[in-house]
């Protein structure tokens, strides 16, 4: 198990009904395998991180702490797209263990963060590893929450988000026009949305990215393309929406870590992603965009 839990075979058995509205491979994945603790991530993040803030020369050998750092600067690189009032209120769809709600407490000064995740373990997760957090904002109502919902349905009233935000979780979401519409309706007139994921550059490159690559195969990931995402934000009445690629601080120091980890270098299949950034099949990419 490194990047991601092994490709599920098609005889694998249920483990049990699916949280609702998530897939079994899904469920499992984020459930009883917990993707945040496969090597290749570290310090319970689960993303490919952003890469290029790195301190010292560019060809030195990786550490782990630079794993986290990258994933922490994933996190800063989504945020530092908006100018969150000052106790506003900020929305993290696909919070995982909530790691990136904490970084954006410290590092970015809104009154609220409210991680949003679909599955029931990773609530769980997220409220354990915030634990302190959590205590300590026992006089502050609403500082930090954690919420168990799906992006295309989320439980929160209309116009009550200053911003929202979603780091490596949208190629999960299997209705995205739903997504879109429930983020224009949480968010404030002039609230801003910013997700960062992989997405497949054409329709074609969907097509063929099953075969490269066994999440897009057994149902974890979809290769949802990134002209379609923005039109689909744009069609649920959010406006200004911008396409930013990141790959280049993204792909190849990724799997130069990779490479320089014993464990980590000899699982091929993961280190696939360069090689579909090459041929031009996908790319990492930050979207922003702005409601009412």
């Amino acid at each position: 198990m490194t990047q991601q839990p092994p490709p599920a075979g098609p005889a694998e058995p249920p483990d049990g009904p699916a949280p609702p509205d998530l897939p079994d491979r899904v469920a499992r994945v984020y459930g009883e395998l917990d993707l945040s603790t496969v090597p290749a991530f570290a310090g319970g993040f689960i993303n490919f991180g952003y890469w290029t803030a790195l301190p010292g020369p560019g060809d030195r050998q990786l550490t782990r702490a630079d794993r986290v750092r990258s994933e922490e600067d994933l996190y800063r690189l989504v945020l530092g797209t908006f100018d969150l009032p000052r106790g506003g209120t900020a929305l993290d769809v696909g919070c995982g263990r909530g790691l990136g709600c904490a970084l954006a407490l410290r590092e970015f000064g809104p009154g609220t963060v409210i991680g949003l995740d679909a599955h029931p373990d990773q609530i769980a997760r997220a409220r354990e590893a915030n634990a302190e957090l959590l205590a300590a904002s026992a006089d502050a109502p609403g500082r930090l929450e954690f919420l168990l919902g799906a992006a295309q349905d989320i439980p929160l009233p209309d116009g009550c988000v200053d911003c929202l935000f979603s780091v490596e979780a949208a190629q999960h979401f299997r209705d995205l026009p739903g997504f879109a519409r429930e983020a224009a309706r949480v968010l404030r007139p002039g609230g801003r949305l910013a997700l960062t994921t992989f997405f497949a550059r054409t329709r074609a490159a969907a097509r063929a990215l099953p075969a490269l690559l066994p999440p897009y195969a057994d149902g974890l990931d979809v290769p949802h393309v990134v002209d379609e995402v923005a039109g689909t934000l744009a069609a649920a009445g959010l406006r200004e929406v911008r396409v930013r690629a990141i790959g280049d601080g993204v792909w190849e120091p990724y799997d130069r870590y990779m490479a320089q980890q014993p464990e980590l270098r000899d699982d091929e299949w993961p280190r696939r992603y360069l090689t579909a950034y090459e041929t031009g099949l996908l790319d990492y990419y930050v979207l922003t965009a702005a409601a009412g």
